[in-house]
């Protein structure tokens, strides 16, 4: 078996062999390049609080502790800002020995602070699943910003699955930076690739967006529909440096555009905890053929989603916060990111999420 994240080629044939399972048949939208996308099922599920089942535990055993009411989704239904939903997915998992995965949340909903993770049965962390693992898949989906309405097939987050570890360590990173510049700019490059913050853009002073605290309901299925400024203020910058609120969510640009070449995949995670009060990345998956030449792109800036913890915080023009770290595909895909599917955050600025009206 090759290392490395498995391409589309070969989620189709775990697809094939039962690895993957479904309720209703997976269709092809649902398979991206380095991943494939999850749907929610039928019911939701209000619970008290956040939970993993815990080794030898069904999901199903737990949520007797925990459930509140359940809601049909069949017709459509509110998910309520503040609130904690346990959604059972229409895909199951049978992992072979030597396959892995992980799960994240999609780029849209990210950008709307859904903060939507994976469990699964026997689970004691979220987003991850062992390799051998078998039974269903459940979304636990925290609306943080917006309330927003739902529908079974709705596809809020994606799994990505590994044969074995394929990490690019410091020096490989440096080697294909070398090779193919990953970012504008110097490379920061310290267990990951570094990015930092755009406080300084261009033209104008927009730097950012925050989330409105008392807004409509978002119907995820209407794209291009909302004016922005029924669920965002904007937010100016003239010297460089904005003041982060605990609680509020933005959105804000990486300064350096990446590119991630056909034959690796990244994904967002933490700078150092230690850096600030803040927190960034809530969608962290980064396909093969994110802002590369060869899938129309020129280099593609990261969307930062950014809430603020504790602590008012100041954020700086170029502070380092975030970082990709690569990883070799088990496989080149059959389509890249941007290059005949749709695509929508290639050659990105600074964008909020597709269900917005631009301009």
């Amino acid at each position: 078996m090759t290392l490395g994240v498995l391409p589309d080629t070969a989620l189709k044939a775990m697809i094939a062999r039962g690895e993957i399972t479904a309720q209703t048949p997976v269709t092809a939208e649902q398979i991206q390049p380095a991943s494939l996308d999850l749907r929610l099922g039928t019911v939701a599920y209000r619970i008290r609080a956040s939970f993993l089942a815990g080794k030898g535990t069904r999901v199903d055993a737990k949520l007797s502790d925990f459930e509140m009411h359940r809601m049909d989704l069949s017709a459509g239904a509110v998910l309520e800002k503040g609130c904690v939903y346990l959604v059972p997915l229409m895909e199951g998992l049978a992992l072979p020995p030597g396959l892995t995965a992980i799960a994240n949340a999609k780029s849209s909903t990210g950008r709307l602070d859904l903060l939507t993770r994976v469990i699964t049965d026997g689970g004691t962390e979220f987003d991850r699943i062992p390799e051998g693992y078998s039974g269903p898949l459940y979304a636990e989906i925290c609306p943080r910003s917006f309330s927003v309405l739902v529908r079974p097939g709705m596809r809020l987050n994606q799994i990505r699955f590994r044969a074995g570890q394929a990490v690019l360590s410091d020096a490989e990173l440096k080697a294909l930076h070398s090779a193919e510049p990953l970012v504008s700019g110097e490379a920061v490059i310290d267990h990951g690739l570094g990015f930092s913050v755009d406080l300084r853009p261009e033209t104008g002073d927009l730097v950012g967006y925050r989330a409105k605290p008392h807004t409509g309901v978002i119907d995820l299925d209407r794209i291009a529909h909302y004016p922005a400024s029924e669920f965002w203020e904007e937010i100016h910058s003239r010297d460089g440096q904005i003041i982060l609120d605990p609680g509020a969510f933005y959105i804000l640009v990486s300064r350096e555009a990446v590119t991630i070449p056909p034959d690796f995949a990244a994904e967002m995670a933490p700078y150092l905890a230690m850096v600030g009060e803040f927190r960034v990345h809530y969608a962290g998956f980064f396909d093969p053929g994110f802002g590369h030449g060869a899938a129309g792109g020129a280099g593609s800036r990261g969307v930062l989603e950014v809430r603020c913890h504790e602590a008012p915080f100041v954020l700086e023009h170029g502070q380092v916060v975030g970082r990709l770290v690569y990883e070799r595909m088990a496989g080149r895909p059959e389509r890249l990111y941007g290059a005949g599917i749709a695509s929508n955050y290639q050659g990105q600025g600074l964008k909020l999420g597709k269900h917005f009206k631009a301009g």
